[in-house]
């Protein structure tokens, strides 16, 4: 009589399918991390495993919770994530997001120039089209640093598509592409209502000058 050989993971697959609908049901995603409580330096930066990590130049001096994964890590603040990045396994790197600078430059232009954070920026390039020929009229960043605050409010991809824009009129200077970064975020007016010429007023009002008058008469006064 021949013997059926039967694998062992046969078997397990066997007994799982018949013991799954008595499983409990995963009702939230499992997040494997290791939380670690420190204080952002006055660099905006965070040490972690000998790697410094930047976080918003707003939540300079401050403790916040760091989340630190198998590939990435979290900064979070009263419950929200104010930053995320890629976990570095080397030593003594250097992990920023120039983005989170912002309120630097704001102060101190020209440090888009020289300060490290910002020597490898990679922005679009009709952005750093538009940044090459601003710094040829007026000799400094702090046009091309006005519009990099305009995305706090409006979003990279509408600066992109304004500079795009620009460059194909030809015209480009600080104002115009200010304008044109308004114009892309500016909401959708309501479409004007066009009365019907069916209306007709059928009873026209009767011009009483004496009604207010009357309506002060002892009559109506409580």
């Amino acid at each position: 009589m021949p013997f059926r050989v039967v694998g062992v993971h046969s078997i397990t697959s066997e007994c799982f399918q018949q013991e799954q609908p008595f499983l409990r049901q995963i009702t939230t995603p499992f997040a494997g991390y290791i939380e670690h409580l420190l204080k952002v330096s006055r660099t905006c930066l965070v040490c972690v495993d000998r790697n410094q990590y930047s976080v918003p130049a707003q939540w300079s001096g401050q403790v916040f919770s760091v989340r630190v994964t198998a590939n990435h890590l979290d900064i979070v603040a009263a419950g929200k994530t104010i930053a995320t990045h890629q976990r570095s396994f080397l030593r003594d790197q250097l992990i920023c997001n120039p983005w989170h600078y912002l309120p630097v430059l704001e102060k101190k232009p020209d440090a888009i120039r020289h300060g490290v954070t910002f020597q490898n920026w990679e922005l679009p390039e009709a952005i750093r089209r538009v940044r090459s020929i601003l710094r040829q009229q007026d000799k400094n960043e702090r046009a091309f640093v006005d519009l990099l605050l305009l995305t706090r409010e409006a979003g990279l991809d509408a600066l992109e598509t304004a500079c795009e824009l620009v460059l194909e009129s030809g015209v480009v200077n600080a104002n115009v592409l200010q304008n044109a970064v308004r114009r892309l975020i500016e909401p959708i007016r309501p479409k004007t209502l066009n009365a019907s010429d069916n209306l007709q007023l059928i009873t026209e009002p009767q011009a009483d000058c004496q009604r207010y008058d009357r309506l002060l008469g002892s009559h109506y006064v409580h």
